[in-house]
């Protein structure tokens, strides 16, 4: 049993079970509509970024 093959499988399956996208959403407006947008601008940053560190980007 190769434990690097489901390493990827057992991850998402953690962060599914302990990541519920409606508490998010709950927290985030509970939290403000402002924080809310920070939030939503910083997470897409962070993905662009990896996305560009990943295939590339600038050198």
């Amino acid at each position: 049993m190769n434990v690097k093959r489901y390493f990827p499988l057992a991850l998402v399956a953690l962060l599914s079970s302990t990541l519920m996208s409606c508490d998010l959403i709950t927290g985030i407006f509970k939290a403000g509509l402002w924080t809310g947008i920070i939030a939503v601008v910083v997470v897409l940053a962070l993905v662009i970024w990896l996305v560009s560190r990943i295939f590339g980007g600038r050198d």
